[in-house]
């Protein structure tokens, strides 16, 4: 499934028991799996606000056990299911409240996962306290795990960092609760009581996957995740039991228009960027033989020689094994170490690979 345009994402909802339906499908065939499973939030009685209004609570059947034994076996099977799916590089978000993520976590260590950071979703605009009896409860809890210790996954560090203004992006994440125009609604009544931000699902999916990924939601809802997936090029399976909310979720992943292909495209890192070979610059008459090349303070001189290699005295090397050996260090990173000087002006050897790289990009 992977490899598609934004414009031929597919997106499938399937009904049924999400782990009977977890388990049928193939195994290692998804990237990342975003789940939001029931809370079991044990709610006795209404809940109404000081003027007397009851508050739309979630009461459903989907969200009741009998006991946390229920739960927590209930929580590992899903768990079992979704590891079989997932690619050994895949991902697994999982979110919660105080009421279950706990439990949660426990389950996701002895399934194997390997817990990467808990994420806290703090909601700028979250529903009060109102009988007064405790703090507002302000965030929800988001698990981010490999699947094993040595599995080795996708992050879009460069990419989270450019959305967070150039500053690394933060494990505490402030977005609102879902309202508005967000809120999908059936006769004026909110579809689905937990219906997540799309805000939390695009800042996820840009986190941990290019375009063409398989995303998979095994408590689809009102299809969210789905809808996210759709708009940044990503493939959505999404798994639903409740027959009420699996119409809801189709029609809004169809409405949703794909980003172009070409606004799909986020910020890489040096190491995401095609490798290029000091001598490619020599031969491309980038640096020419017989060029010199200094550190920064000017302490050594190095000439460039036809294969690649620099001479510094008896000396010679590749650029990263003669910048060490002058330092007496262990390592250097002759890119950033060696520089070339025009009228005065030093230029790291970075600057001649960028440019490397842009005249023969594609």
């Amino acid at each position: 499934m992977t490899g598609k345009t934004a414009a031929e994402t597919s997106a499938h909802i399937i009904a049924g028991d999400c782990i009977e339906e977890m388990r049928k499908l193939p195994a290692k065939s998804v990237d990342l799996i975003f789940a939001d499973p029931p809370y079991n939030l044990q709610l006795n009685g209404d809940l109404t606000r000081p003027e007397g209004t009851t508050v739309d609570a979630v009461d459903d059947a989907w969200d009741q056990f009998d006991s946390f034994a229920v739960y927590d076996r209930f929580t590992r099977e899903w768990l079992a299911a979704a590891k079989r799916l997932l690619k050994d590089d895949g991902v697994l978000w999982v979110i919660g409240s105080y009421h279950n993520i706990f439990r949660v976590g426990t389950a996701v260590q002895d399934a194997g996962y390997w817990i990467l950071n808990d994420v806290i979703w703090r909601k700028s605009n979250p529903m009060p306290n109102f009988k007064g009896t405790r703090f507002t409860n302000a965030h929800e809890t988001l698990l981010w795990c490999a699947k094993s210790e040595k599995a080795r996954y996708k992050f879009n560090y460069h990419a989270m960092k450019a959305m967070n203004d150039d500053l690394q992006m933060r494990s505490d994440w402030l977005i609102p609760i879902c309202n508005g125009a967000e809120r999908v609604k059936v006769d004026g009544v909110k579809a689905h009581p937990t219906q997540k931000p799309e805000a939390l699902l695009h800042r996820i999916l840009t986190a941990c996957t290019d375009p063409g990924a398989v995303i998979l939601d095994p408590f689809c809802g009102s299809g969210t995740t789905g809808a996210v997936a759709r708009r940044l090029g990503r493939n959505f399976i999404g798994l639903e039991r409740e027959a009420k909310y699996i119409d809801v979720a189709r029609a809004r992943i169809d409405a949703i228009d794909p980003v172009p292909k070409a606004a799909l495209e986020v910020t890489q890192g040096r190491r995401a960027q095609p490798k290029v070979p000091f001598g490619s610059l020599v031969e491309t008459g980038l640096i020419r033989p017989g060029a010199v090349l200094t550190d920064t303070r000017r302490r050594w001189q190095a000439r460039v020689r036809t294969d690649g290699s620099l001479s510094l005295g008896r000396e010679t090397g590749s650029i990263h094994k003669l910048g060490a050996r002058v330092q007496n260090a262990p390592s250097c990173n002759g890119w950033t170490f060696w520089h070339t000087e025009t009228a005065g002006k030093l230029e790291p050897l970075d600057t001649l690979r960028d440019e490397y790289r842009r005249q023969h990009a594609g």
